[in-house]
């Protein structure tokens, strides 16, 4: 068992001392990455018979594999009929994107094979970490275009057009995902972090970072049983934002649920993804943001403080020297 001490990690080890840390959070479901994702933009993980909503069944283990990815295995040609946020988000005029660093992806096709060559990734390429444009919804209400290249998320961030919703999923490259380094994967971090502080967008902007899942390691702490789905392992979670609350430890058990649940608090009037009330009804277990278990992460922002300055840290950090951690609150 491995672990990584605030000297291998300085910047994130700064960025939990000045902001929030969240340690308490779940991964959403028992499996992996493929399932992680789809029910970080959809909550949920299933397989489909056909276009229609109502033809999907809960599969959090073998959700159908997206066309880009498991060259030379069976694959379905059906898409993600189920009802994702973007769907919500879109209907509601919420501007949204889910930038995309092209690179390799992070697995081999056969989950059993120890070497491989990786597959490609691009914001045209639905992909186990780019699983929204195999998304019925997403085409039908011809918002492909809200899928794109990394380089666009910087380019709006410099000029503060950061659109209200934003996903970024990384390449194998920079995504901390063994073999991959931490250390590459905390400059591609604080890289994107420092853009956003940068931009004019930085006062009115909340960051939630965190991973997708276990990628080899393990954490002893046992997740809460939710539903038939989750929750899976402990994962970090960051809050960087200039309303954060000050060094503040979460406590809250918390998953990628939350963020659904802030989101669709913040820009939505509190509409879930609901089949009773979204508009787009399929046959998903439950909702899985009104868990009575799932805390709440307006409790990580104090909205009447001084909004904090940014905080500005070289992306190739040095690892021998660190600042103490206090116990926290």
């Amino acid at each position: 068992m491995g672990y990584h001490t605030g000297a291998d990690i300085p910047n994130y080890w700064k960025y939990a001392h000045d902001f929030v840390l969240q340690d308490h959070m779940f991964q959403p479901d028992l499996s992996w990455s493929l399932p992680a994702h789809l029910s970080l933009v959809s909550e949920w993980s299933a397989r489909c018979a056909n276009g229609n909503p109502m033809s999907c069944r809960n599969a959090i283990d073998h959700p159908q594999n997206p066309p880009d990815y498991g060259k030379g295995r069976h694959r379905l040609s059906i898409p993600y009929a189920w009802t994702d946020l973007t769907y919500l988000l879109h209907k509601h005029h919420v501007p949204w994107r889910y930038y995309v660093f092209k690179g390799p992806e992070p697995d081999c096709a056969n989950a059993a094979a120890m070497i491989c060559v990786p597959g490609r990734q691009s914001p045209k390429t639905p992909g186990i970490w780019n699983p929204l444009p195999y998304f019925e919804d997403v085409h039908q209400d011809a918002q492909l275009g809200n899928i794109q290249s990394l380089s666009r998320f910087f380019a709006a961030a410099h000029k503060g057009n950061l659109p209200a919703v934003s996903w970024i999923a990384p390449n194998g490259r920079v995504s901390e995902h063994p073999p991959a380094l931490v250390s590459r994967g905390e400059t591609y971090v604080t890289t994107l972090i420092n853009s956003i502080m940068k931009s004019p967008d930085w006062k009115s902007t909340a960051i939630f970072l965190t991973w997708d899942d276990w990628g080899g390691f393990f954490d002893q702490v046992v997740p809460p049983r939710v539903d038939e789905n989750g929750y899976g392992l402990r994962v970090p979670g960051l809050v960087i934002s200039p309303y954060a609350k000050r060094g503040f430890i979460d406590h809250q058990v918390l998953s990628f649920d939350a963020y659904a649940k802030f989101i669709e608090d913040d820009f939505l009037g509190g509409q879930r993804l609901n089949p009773l009330t979204d508009g787009r009804p399929d046959p998903r277990p439950d909702v899985r943001e009104d868990a009575p278990q799932l805390g709440n992460l307006v409790n990580d922002f104090n909205f009447s403080q001084k909004p904090r300055s940014p905080v500005i840290l070289p992306p190739h950090p040095r690892t021998d020297l660190i600042e103490p951690r206090s116990s926290g609150s």
